[in-house]
């Protein structure tokens, strides 16, 4: 049985929660592995065309939302880009803050972060 991959966007300023899903992932011997395209300096369109690949590469996308994800440049266009793909995407909130959000998603659904919605997101792909 393949692997399933899911990759996971994020805001830089959230690096931490994507270190935390991985690790309960990991905690949960799951089945699939996680993919990102993190970077600290700015990214350009070498960045947009590597990071498309691995979006298309994968079954799914995970987007951990926050109060950070109106300003992450990167993670808009991860989101954008799994969109234009077609790839199954979950946007999660990261915790119970709600603030802004930015017009590409602000009309979509966004789950609370639990292992079962996880799962279930998961099991579909």
């Amino acid at each position: 049985m393949a692997t399933t991959r899911v990759f996971i966007s994020f805001a830089i300023e959230d690096k931490q929660y994507r270190t935390f899903l991985v690790a309960q992932a990991g905690n949960e011997k799951s089945p699939f592995e996680f993919v990102d395209m993190s970077v600290k300096q700015v990214w350009d369109e070498k960045w947009k065309t590597n990071c498309r690949t691995r979006v298309k590469g994968c079954d799914g996308v995970i987007a951990l939302i926050s109060k950070n994800t109106a300003n992450a440049d990167g993670q808009l266009w991860e989101i954008k880009c799994a969109y234009e793909e077609g790839v199954p995407t979950m946007l999660m909130w990261i915790n119970a803050d709600r603030p802004a959000l930015p017009a590409l998603i602000k009309d979509k659904r966004i789950n609370i972060w639990s292992w079962e919605n996880i799962k279930a997101f998961i099991n579909k792909l």
